[in-house]
């Protein structure tokens, strides 16, 4: 009779908006399978929610398995639900920005892809490191990245790093500082000019 209490439960409880974890996904579908909480009972395939679908307009970002969401029932119908939200909590924390060091604040918009991937019961495990790609929109200017390659773009300059060789355009024209400019035939610090029957030294200044 244990095994009929989490059951009984279910069936005695008023359909209303709830928590879950999502336990399975169907991405070619955009549907998920979800365990609701606190009694950890699996849905049947429901929808996911839609980031954003306005006219020929949609964002897809199909929700992983550990994924935290947010329920509500159709019509008040315990048995058909539909995921309309994501959440963060303790478990699920926000991205930290590899540009400010610290989660977006209002007015500002961070993606990330690889912050690590999530069991069926919510556990994040190991981060991508480096590798993530992550993209972070503020006031003072864009920012975007993957492993050793950044961008940054503000209000007076564009500046390029990968490494430790950096590219930085701005009203004084290019910059660069760590590496070289190489053509298909000429490198910038290593070529020689022809004088008369002798040759030039390297490049000065």
């Amino acid at each position: 009779m244990e095994n009929n209490f989490p059951v009984a439960a279910m069936i005695n409880r008023v359909a209303h908006t709830m928590h879950g974890i999502v336990s399975a996904v169907d991405p070619t579908n955009h549907a998920v399978k979800v365990l609701l909480q606190p009694e950890n009972i699996e849905t049947g395939w429901i929808a996911d929610a839609a980031m954003t679908q306005v006219g020929d307009l949609r964002i897809s970002c199909p929700c992983a398995p550990g994924t935290h969401v947010v329920l509500q029932p159709i019509e008040g119908d315990g048995e058909h639900w539909v995921v309309t939200g994501v959440v963060y909590d303790a478990v699920m924390t926000p991205m930290i920005s590899p540009a400010t060091g610290e989660v977006a604040r209002p007015g500002e918009f961070l993606l990330a892809a690889g912050c690590g991937d999530v069991s069926q019961n919510g556990q994040v495990g190991e981060t991508a490191g480096n590798t993530g790609t992550w993209w972070h929109v503020t006031p003072q200017g864009l920012f975007c990245g993957i492993g050793d390659t950044r961008l940054t773009i503000q209000g007076d300059s564009i500046v390029w790093q990968v490494g430790s060789v950096q590219a930085v355009f701005s009203e004084r024209g290019l910059e660069m500082t760590g590496g070289d400019i190489v053509t298909d035939q000429h490198s910038l610090n290593q070529h020689l000019h022809p004088f008369g029957q002798e040759m030039t030294g390297l490049p000065v200044g």
